[in-house]
């Protein structure tokens, strides 16, 4: 089985090539285009066919993670979207809840009112009215308001239409006809309901998501029907599949229908990549650190289980987001990050960055900002003519040129200035770290940090440091490692229902019924991507919280025995999940069931364990000894420190930081005080003198 996996980053476009008959694996890297991400797909799919001397027309799965679905939302740049929503809830999408970004500031930024996913004039109301708790409908809907709302709208160029009704998570009727009348009126137009996306309670929330899977709907159809016909030019029968947010791979078509699914598929399949590697290593406790040119995407795995984000955590562009995703954190930070002086005088690095193009100074087009790469330059971590093994040089004056005009606005020396450029963003991610350890109630030195993407490994030992975190795990090819995760994860689907129960009156055979129906639906989406009923398997999951609580904790069901012993047991372990979470627990409290999860996975051709160089000795695997820059407590000095090859570290050997280590996709660097170690996993450890 022939696989490729593609992740397209702020900066590079990774691949990924494996032949599990061979176990060979291929790596490449090429510069995103912003303008169109297919182009540089295919110019990588192309250059790394070239470079491996492989057929095209062999290769059996492409696997891809997109970012068109993010940048979207997060550079406002979607379809003009209008809106068809019961009489009387026209403004729900602006008036939103009583909670604000910031609770007490009369000067904040709400996104939902100053960047609206529909403007005012494309929301339309119509007469109809389903009523809780099974939604029996006391109105009918008024067909021909629809009718004419849907002709307005293509008069209007409205590209997108989200149709959200009051309770259609109960029942979908109401919002399914009027989908039929507005493709009949209108067939061109991206039609999206929210009970098809998000059939769970929270009006706004549920509004919410609906409104920007229409938004992004038209820009995602277009990019994966060009990516498709791209492939098929080239050469490429194989068959496409592109990461979602929940950690799994659908088909084109499921992402189509529902974009939304994709917010957050670049980092998804970093987390699952870096969960991956860790295994190598029978490490099972991580914290996945991926940071690239623009920005850190940080993840918790815990006993090897993924976090999912819970309904208020998911957050994406400041919009409120209710479909299934990995508790992924992404701040404004990577090796592009442009280093400034806000209006306030504050030494700022991020969020801003410099991106592929023109890229930070070195790269030689034409950045003009100081950036991290820049300052990673001018302090000899970087080794200008080893950059991507040798395929590109990095201009070390244009680094000293704008770190020199940094210094300047500093009052400090260049080396100074560029020691602090890192210190201020190593800060930066090992407070998102914190954000999502300690103040959770995680201890983050339990963990192994696994740091990836191009600049992780460079910053890994000493965000670790900062965290008292002791031990760094570099994967085989950190780089790529998101398009490694793609090749090491399934086919998933989840559905979700909304079922208001209480303990002490639960209606089992109505949970067992709801159960059965939704794995039903998961049957049937399987079945369009030709997989076998008996290679299926589900996971259930409770959504519970204490009555009069307003959000829930998700709690699994286990798969033996009963609906009554299963649910009953996970009410129990609710008690404990909830004194684990908030540090207390009422055990003479009813517990309200609020949803309905199933989770169905199929297996897919994966990426085999990676195959070890052995090396020979340290001293076959030196490149050269340089100066480089470290603060080694207080003092900012120069030390010694020893270049090396990373495929040529002979396994279990360690070598003593300072320390730089080389490889076509990422660098690692070993501060003083920390050693590495190539382990026969395949993986880098590194260890801080404290932790040994």
């Amino acid at each position: 089985m022939r696989l490729i996996g593609v992740d397209v980053g702020g900066t590079f476009t990774d691949l990924v090539f494996t032949n599990s008959e061979t176990r060979q694996t291929l790596v490449h890297k090429v510069a995103t285009t912003p303008e169109d991400p297919s182009t540089g797909v295919m110019t990588g799919i192309d250059e790394l066919c070239r470079n491996g001397e492989i057929d095209p027309r062999t290769i059996d799965h492409v696997y891809h993670s997109t970012t068109i679905a993010t940048n979207a939302l997060l550079e406002y740049k979607g379809a003009r979207t209008g809106l068809i929503t019961s009489d009387g809830y026209r403004d729900i999408l602006h008036i939103g809840r009583h909670q604000r970004p910031q609770h007490y500031s009369i000067m904040q930024e709400i996104p939902w009112q100053d960047r609206p996913l529909v403007r005012r004039r494309f929301r339309k109301t119509v007469r109809e009215r389903l009523v809780p708790p099974y939604g029996d409908v006391l109105t009918p809907l008024d067909e021909e308001g629809v009718r004419a709302i849907a002709r307005d709208f293509r008069k209007q160029g409205v590209e997108a239409i989200a149709i959200c009704f009051l309770f259609s998570y109960l029942n979908p009727a109401h919002e399914d006809r009027a989908r039929e009348i507005v493709s009949e009126e209108y067939p061109e137009a991206f039609v999206t309901t929210s009970s098809s996306v998000s059939p769970q309670f929270r009006e706004f929330e549920r509004f919410t998501t609906a409104a920007m899977n229409a938004f992004i709907g038209p820009k995602v159809r277009y990019y994966v029907d060009q990516l498709h016909n791209r492939l098929r030019e080239g050469g490429l029968q194989a068959d496409l599949r592109i990461m979602r947010s929940n950690g799994g791979i659908a088909t084109p078509g499921q992402v189509v229908s529902i974009p939304v699914l994709t917010l957050l598929s670049g980092p998804a399949a970093g987390v699952i990549g870096g969960a991956w590697s860790g295994s190598l290593s029978d490490r099972h406790n991580l914290i996945t650190f991926d940071v690239g040119g623009t920005s850190a995407d940080i993840g918790v795995v815990k006993d090897g289980t993924l976090g999912e984000a819970s309904a208020r955590d998911t957050w994406i562009a400041g919009y409120p987001v209710m479909v299934p995703m990995i508790d992924i954190h992404t701040i404004g930070a990577g090796g592009g990050s442009i280093a400034h002086i806000d209006p306030g005088g504050a030494f700022r690095v991020g969020p801003h960055s410099a991106g592929s193009r023109p890229g930070p100074a070195a790269y030689g087009r034409g950045g003009t900002e100081p950036t991290v790469t820049d300052a990673n330059v001018l302090l000899g971590r970087l080794d200008s003519a080893n950059f991507l093994g040798g395929a590109m040089d990095l201009d070390l004056g244009a680094s000293r040129q704008v770190i020199d005009k940094l210094a300047d606005q500093l009052g400090l020396e260049p080396v100074e200035a560029a020691e602090g450029v890192i210190t201020v963003l190593n800060a930066n991610m090992a407070n998102a770290i914190r954000s999502r350890t300690v103040q959770k109630g995680i201890d983050p030195r339990d963990f192994a940090l696994v740091a990836f993407g191009g600049a992780g490994p460079l910053h890994g030992a000493e965000v670790a440091a900062m965290l008292s975190i002791p031990q760094v795990i570099v994967p085989p090819h950190p780089g790529i490692t998101s398009a490694v995760g793609m090749l090491t994860t399934e086919l998933k689907y989840d559905t979700i229902k909304t079922a208001f129960q209480i303990s002490n009156a639960l209606d089992l055979e109505r949970i067992a019924a709801d159960f059965d129906e939704m794995e039903h639906q998961i049957h049937q989406s399987f079945a369009e991507d030709g997989v076998e009923r008996s290679q299926i398997t589900f996971a259930r999951f409770l959504d519970l919280r204490y009555v009069g609580q307003g959000y829930e904790l998700r709690i699994p069901l286990d798969g033996d025995g009963s609906v009554s012993v299963a649910v009953d047991a996970a009410l129990h372990r609710f008690h404990r999940r909830h004194e684990d979470e908030y540090g207390h627990a009422f055990p003479d409290t009813p517990i309200e069931l609020v949803n309905l999860r199933s989770i169905g996975t199929a297996p897919t051709p994966q990426i085999d364990r990676p195959r070890v160089p052995q090396g020979g000795s340290l001293e076959q695997a030196r490149v050269k000894v340089d100066r480089t820059v470290f603060r080694v407590g207080d003092t900012l000095s120069d030390h010694e420190t020893s270049f090396y090859r990373r495929d040529r570290l002979p396994p279990g050997t360690p070598v003593s930081g300072p320390a730089v280590i080389l490889q076509i996709d990422s660098t690692t660097v070993v501060p003083p005080g920390w050693t590495a170690e190539a382990d026969p996993s395949g993986n880098l450890i590194l260890t801080s003198g404290e932790g040994r």
